[in-house]
């Protein structure tokens, strides 16, 4: 977290009350009405879109699946219900243990999320694996490769305070209104 704030990432958490921290928080809220924490999923939505839509090229890194994983894949759709010509992710790796046979989204293939406009095909890659074992192994592996090195950072939580840059075409916030 402190690593995370001192490089100015930001960090989502879509399914917060969905755990115990959330039992925390309801108890925090139902003890002090009038002043107390409350975390808006829509402005974490919108936030994680603003991202995307500044981002020439994104791709994604997933561990799991479930609610974060469609949160992180949605922002293409959002993007472009927002106007924006924001394109597909243009790689991505899940690693999961999820398999889909059951139909669940956590099991959902990245090829399905193709066939949604979500990630392009050719770049994605399931690990069927359990994290922690997987990811020490990536990224390890991403580390010592030293791609990073020559990277420029992004100092993403500075574009959650600015509007997006781009407006939408007057059509498509007409037709957005008429839903």
């Amino acid at each position: 977290m402190l690593a995370a704030f001192e490089k100015e990432v930001p960090i989502f958490c879509p399914a917060f009350s969905d755990c115990s921290a959330g039992f925390g928080l309801i108890h925090h809220q139902y003890e002090n009405p009038d002043k107390h924490l409350s975390i808006d999923s829509a402005k974490d939505f919108l936030e994680l879109t603003k991202i995307k839509i500044a981002s020439k090229q994104s791709g994604l890194f997933m561990i799991g699946g479930g609610v974060p994983k469609n949160f992180a894949q949605d922002t293409v759709v959002a993007g472009d219900y927002l106007g924006f010509d924001v394109g597909m992710h243009k790689y991505a790796v899940q690693i999961t243990v999820a398999d889909v046979r059951d139909g669940a989204l956590s099991g959902s293939t990245l090829k399905e999320a193709n066939s949604w406009g979500k990630v392009d095909q050719g770049a994605e890659q399931m690990v069927y694996a359990e994290a922690t074992i997987a990811l020490p192994l990536i990224a390890g592996y991403a580390y010592h490769k030293g791609s990073w090195r020559n990277r420029k950072a992004h100092a993403f939580s500075k574009l959650l305070d600015q509007p997006a840059t781009k407006s939408a075409p007057a059509e498509k916030r007409e037709l957005a209104s008429a839903r």
